[in-house]
């Protein structure tokens, strides 16, 4: 499990160019990590989120309630 002190700090790295508050990301399925602003999808794998763009650009399509558990990979 990531820890909440962890995701507290991490944004998505496509948004955070935007500013420190920009990329804020949620939680999902508890295997995923979704960008509040642009809804890419960053897959955690072993306890350790994938923190990709080309991985987020994978998944940005995807509905939360379609994406699988676990994440592929």
């Amino acid at each position: 499990m990531v820890s909440q002190d962890l995701l507290d700090i991490l944004r998505c790295p496509h948004c955070v160019r935007n500013g420190p508050q920009a990329g804020l990301l949620t939680l999902v399925k508890g295997t995923w990590l979704v960008c509040q602003d642009c809804q890419r999808k960053y897959p955690i794998r072993d306890d350790i989120p994938v923190m990709l763009i080309e991985e987020g650009d994978k998944w940005v399509q995807t509905a939360e309630e379609n994406l699988p558990v676990p994440p592929p990979g």
